[in-house]
């Protein structure tokens, strides 16, 4: 016999199985991992929806990273919040109210004029706006929509502060007070955005010439988050050309004439609600739901309970950990 022949013939190796036009439609479940057809799937993702280039000097944000860092600021905030309210409440603050009264009286100040100051405190306190109206305390992150006045005010993201592309073409005061505030201070970041990366990245190029060292770009704009983040994240109506896609991440089509048009709302805080939504999101972005496995949702309960029981040890906490979590510095 000789030792040179083959076992089998090699053409059963390039025999393809006929595909069945009833079942064309239907696409596995199941993560096998990395594949071609997931490649070349992420390839046209990235076509559509980014501009990536060569040359970029700015540094880029993912859309899911947002979200992560608005629902860390807006827990942390409430905690803060929470820890001021009760020690303003306590009566360690009633007696250092009243020292502080009688400081007024040994200097000669009279109770007519405590009064009038007590009713002035107030008057103030009244007059302020409420936690809802104004922006987080010690946020970390400056949210810039550096498209038209127009455009900012049909449709943003809550908490985005206008500022135009327009403006670094001024030879004055090209920046506003809060992007001086930002600029590289430490622990604080400036992001910048608008619908397709367009604009925001030619203001990111330009701001960063300028030696602004913690810029980031929002990857994607409007456009990823009305695929990814339909709703809780903007205010007013999504533009069409950011609903424009023939199918969303979830595989549905989008259509602009279910979204009426409404006027954006200028908040810089997000509610509850909003809050709850972006994080049921969040969670179908990372561990899909549709999946048949018994591991993935062994691991989306798992991660329900320890992001329940986290919020729970958190609001238990003493004021000693709040304060260790306010000191520490936004990464």
């Amino acid at each position: 016999m000789s030792l040179n022949r083959s076992i089998g013939n090699a053409e059963y190796m390039k025999k393809k199985i006929p595909k069945n036009a009833k079942y064309e439609h239907v696409k596995t479940r199941l993560d096998t991992g990395c594949s071609l057809t997931k490649y070349m799937e992420r390839l046209e993702e990235i076509k559509k929806n980014y501009r990536y280039r060569k040359d970029e000097i700015f540094k880029r944000l993912k859309v899911t990273t947002f979200a992560q860092l608005i629902l860390q600021v807006a827990s942390v905030s409430d905690l803060n919040e929470n820890e001021k309210d009760s020690e303003s409440h306590s009566p360690e603050g009633n007696s250092c109210s009243q020292n502080y009264l009688f400081t007024y009286v040994i200097s000669g100040v009279g109770e007519l004029n405590i009064d009038r100051n007590n009713q002035k405190m107030a008057s103030e306190l009244v007059s302020s706006p409420e936690p809802t109206d104004r922006p987080y305390t010690d946020c970390p992150y400056l949210l810039l929509d550096v498209r038209d006045r127009d455009e900012y005010d049909c449709c943003h993201i809550i908490s985005a502060h206008s500022f135009p592309i327009a403006m670094l073409s001024r030879t004055m005061n090209p920046y506003t007070k809060e992007v001086l505030e930002y600029k590289n201070a430490p622990g604080k970041i400036i992001i910048v955005y608008d619908e397709d990366e367009r604009i925001a990245s030619q203001a990111a190029t330009t701001m960063c010439e300028r030696g602004f060292e913690n810029l980031f770009m929002l990857s994607g704009g409007l456009r990823v988050i009305a695929q990814k983040f339909p709703s809780g994240m903007t205010t007013g109506s999504i533009p069409a050309s950011c609903l424009s896609s023939p199918t969303s991440s979830k595989g549905k089509k989008c259509n602009a004439s279910h979204h009426p048009a409404r006027a954006a709302e200028k908040r810089w805080r997000f509610t509850s609600d909003e809050l709850a939504k972006i994080q049921e999101q969040l969670e179908e972005i990372l561990i899909p739901s549709n999946s048949n496995s018994r591991m993935s949702s062994r691991m989306s309960t798992s991660s329900a309970r320890s992001t329940a029981s986290s919020r729970y040890s958190s609001s238990t906490s003493g004021r000693g950990t709040a304060r260790v979590q306010s000191s520490r510095s936004w990464k």
